[in-house]
């Protein structure tokens, strides 16, 4: 879909036309992409959030970062917008460094949005923040969710279950729970075991 490789069959159409007959400069202008690993680079937050859009004005990034849930964590930061992140986003936890990948995202206003394993290695707390911000993100747009988490792509209208290379399975979240196959599976023992940990977490030390 990023057209690092052509399609080997068939077609990929965006908006029905196929995304050959474009050029590489609008794809790529179009695309917002978000990674299992958030990027940050030595600079302060503003500047980590503006590289998604560098004309962006400051009141455009700090709504970036409302919209995905980033603003509050940010202003408690002691310069706030202006804080170093340190190098690679060291002076950051991952999720916070991940909600700003996805504020930097959002600031560039792509058609097209790409998440690749986003929240695999955020707390359950973050992810919630995230969740919502995502709402936003998704909204008007083309958005291709890759994720192991299925709480991430339960609001998906399409969700397709590889295994192997094939696809396997296809449909809502509600159609593939009433079909208790291998998504069922997954769905039911990864909220079990998220429902335990939460217990866990809940009970208080001896």
């Amino acid at each position: 879909m990023c057209r690092f490789y052509e399609p080997t069959a068939g077609q990929i159409l965006i908006n029905g036309v196929d995304y050959r007959e474009r050029s590489l400069a609008w794809l790529q202008s179009q695309l917002g992409i978000v990674l299992q690993t958030p990027h940050l680079f030595k600079g302060t937050v503003r500047e980590n959030i503006r590289y998604g859009r560098l004309d962006a004005t400051d009141a455009e990034v700090e709504a970036a970062a409302v919209m995905v849930n980033a603003h509050e964590f940010i202003n408690q930061m002691e310069q706030g917008y202006d804080s170093q992140v340190g190098e690679g986003g060291n002076r950051l936890s991952t999720g916070q460094r991940q909600l700003l990948s996805f504020a930097r995202a959002l600031l560039a206003n792509p058609q097209l949005f790409v998440m690749d394993e986003a929240t695999s290695s955020i707390d359950t707390e973050t992810e919630q923040l995230i969740q919502r911000g995502l709402e936003t993100m998704f909204t008007g747009r083309i958005s291709f969710v890759i994720a192991h988490r299925l709480s991430t792509i339960r609001g998906a209208d399409r969700i397709l279950v590889i295994t192997k290379g094939r696809i396997e399975e296809c449909g809502t979240h509600e159609e593939l729970l009433r079909s208790r196959g291998h998504y069922y599976d997954l769905y039911t023992s990864q909220f079990r075991r998220e429902r335990e940990e939460a217990v866990l977490e809940a009970t208080p030390a001896d």
